[in-house]
């Protein structure tokens, strides 16, 4: 039988006139891994800072069995700025003992990129003190998983980490004999890690058994029975169930809950985006020329990011963008950027980039702008317009748009000021949304929003009509608003991947494992072997031949999903079904082939 490491009794806690948990009573037991979810500003961060002991209850208590092994990652580390990395995370450790033990090695590899912190200029001699944010988190997580516990709370550890990283962190926490509590928006990361969750709300928390896709069925199945919930947030519930049933995540994990059941929930929910529909409306407002790039070099002052760039962003082009640190991802949007606002005149280092003259931009840096901090929520989006087009007859107005991104009319004439940082976020997308732009640019959106949101706004770019790149680590929301993933992966090229985030791990693998010392006979080896030499005049018939090959996969993927809807529509029909069967097998061969021929011309290119 499992052995209680933690009990909450009858816990509450009350901030100026709102009590943030009322009444609260859990427990975490031995091979917990629970995630905790809830709107900004519930208590979630709250509610494990008293788990653990940092933060008193109003009332009730918190007991932990005799001589629990505590490690916490708080939002706000306390490292010793006058220390080195060494001293933090190692300690006084000599080199040939830590470097004996392959926890630390996993450690250090899969959260810095290797032994010698690459990335760090003096390595694991670097002092703390003039270090980043995200750089010191990623300190402080170290630190955390190095050490022996029997218990780990967890607030936000995905922040700062890029894709391989978060990958690395949920494969090593499941590896883990520790319990595990842990506060993330990322829902990817709580599918793979959690087998428990939280949910926060008005004062209480609901438990559920399972990951994020568990947890999505039950409170949908729980609030249609109850009816206890307005129709809207049920629907954007059923409609990601919808998606995790249907789209990608579904195929690369395997959701415990019951099949039948959720089917039964969904039968009437349509998919997501109609892809077609889209496509057509967006050409009508955009034209045929969105952004295209022609032999184009990106530079971030003297550093040369990307070469040769040739590249198309069409009408209804929905591109997830990733990427190793530094490669040039915010980079290429800002040049793009740029030519849009000068309208084709900024150019960049080389090569030439050509705008659309329909093109209406709109661009979500990673920094957030100030606002007039004493403008109310209302009056800084009704700056903007005081009404949107949505598209496919779709009209909000200001305040209804407020809504749907969580201000609710109370907190609609709430002072700028007074917001939090996820709330200041909200708001900056919302007021980008509202001047009704025709291409979106998004530099890691997901950044301080809670689920909730991030669903709402995943509903919102269902119905966009529009271009759109997406950079985001959140690989939830790239799978769930974006159609093809393209990757920067270091060497100065742009490329396109067929099978998504899942082909970029295992892509950066293999570059990983080329570069340790164990590969550099087999490297060396085949440096020694004749290369086939391609000229520049083959590279570049490469190039436009990849591009068609692009709009080709484009092609029969909106041909795949209209099959998959028709045979959805006459599934009576069984002469129908079998003959579009046969078609969508015929079509997925055609695209099998294609993409290996993407493959070579990427080579060649």
């Amino acid at each position: 039988m499992a052995v209680n490491l933690v009990n909450v009794e009858q816990v509450s806690k009350v901030y100026g006139t709102r009590a943030l948990l009322d009444g609260v009573s859990l427990g975490v037991s031995e091979g917990d891994r629970i995630g905790v979810v809830g709107r900004n500003g519930d208590g979630k961060t709250t509610l494990i800072r008293m788990l653990a002991r940092l933060e008193e209850a109003d009332s009730g208590r918190v007991t932990h069995s005799g001589g629990l092994r505590l490690g916490v990652l708080t939002q706000h580390d306390s490292l010793d700025p006058e220390a080195t990395i060494r001293h933090e995370v190692i300690g006084d450790l000599a080199d040939h003992e830590w470097a004996g033990s392959a926890k630390i090695r996993d450690v250090l590899t899969g959260l810095f990129g290797g032994l010698a912190l690459p990335g760090f200029e003096h390595g694991l001699d670097t002092v703390i003190a003039p270090l980043s944010g995200g750089e010191r988190r990623r300190i402080a997580l170290a630190k955390l998983l190095i050490a022996e516990q029997d218990l780990i709370v967890l607030d936000e550890p995905t922040n700062h980490l890029d894709v391989e990283g978060i990958s690395w962190l949920a494969g090593h926490l499941r590896a883990r004999r520790s319990a595990l509590v842990c506060v993330t928006h990322d829902r990817w990361f709580l599918d793979q890690v959690c087998t428990r969750m939280w949910d926060v709300q008005r004062g209480t928390v609901h438990e559920y058994e399972g990951g994020y896709s568990d947890y999505v069925f039950a409170r949908a199945e729980r609030e249609r029975i109850a009816a206890t919930e307005e129709s809207k947030r049920q629907n954007l519930m059923r409609k990601e169930l919808a998606w995790l049933r249907r789209g990608a995540p579904a195929r690369t994990s395997k959701p415990r809950y019951r099949i039948e059941a959720a089917n039964e929930l969904i039968a009437d929910v349509p998919p997501p985006r109609d892809t077609s529909e889209l496509m057509k409306f967006a050409n009508a407002r955009l034209g045929k020329t969105v952004f295209d790039l022609e032999d184009v070099t990106v530079q971030a002052g003297p550093k040369t990011l990307l070469t040769h760039l040739t590249w198309q962003l069409g009408p209804g082009d929905r591109i997830g963008l990733v990427g190793v640190n530094g490669a040039g991802k915010t980079s290429l949007l800002r040049a793009l950027a740029e030519a849009a606002r000068t309208q084709g005149d900024a150019q960049p280092a080389a090569g030439k980039v050509v705008v659309g003259k329909t093109v209406r931009l709109a661009y979500l840096s990673q920094e957030v702008h100030e606002l007039n901090p004493n403008l109310r929520v209302l009056e800084a989006v009704q700056q903007v317009r005081d009404r949107v087009d949505l598209g496919k007859g779709r009209e909000m107005t200001a305040g209804q748009l407020c809504e749907q991104f969580g201000f609710s009319k109370e907190k609609q004439w709430t002072p700028v000021g007074d917001l939090s940082g996820g709330e200041r976020r909200r708001l900056q997308i919302l007021r980008l949304l509202m001047d009704e732009p025709n291409v979106l640019f998004l530099d890691e959106p997901t950044n301080d929003l809670d689920i909730e949101t991030l669903t709402q706004l995943e509903d919102l770019l269902d119905g966009w009509p529009g271009s759109m790149i997406v950079i985001s680590h959140d690989r939830f929301f790239i799978e769930r608003t974006t159609d093809r993933v393209m990757a920067l992966l270091g060497d100065r090229t742009l490329r396109m991947l067929p099978r998504g985030i899942d082909e970029y791990l295992e892509r950066r693998q293999r570059m990983e494992e080329a570069a340790t010392p164990s590969a550099a006979p087999a490297a060396a080896k085949e440096k020694a072997a004749p290369a086939a030499s391609v000229s520049p005049q083959a590279a570049r018939a490469a190039k436009k031949e990849l591009q068609k090959v692009e709009r080709q996969l484009d092609k029969m993927s909106t041909r795949e999903t209209a099959l998959h809807a028709q045979i959805a529509e006459h599934a009576t029909d069984f002469e129908k079904v079998a003959k579009l069967d046969a078609e969508l097998r015929e079509l997925v061969s055609e695209r099998d082939e294609l993409e290996m021929r993407w493959l070579e011309l990427a080579e060649d290119a």
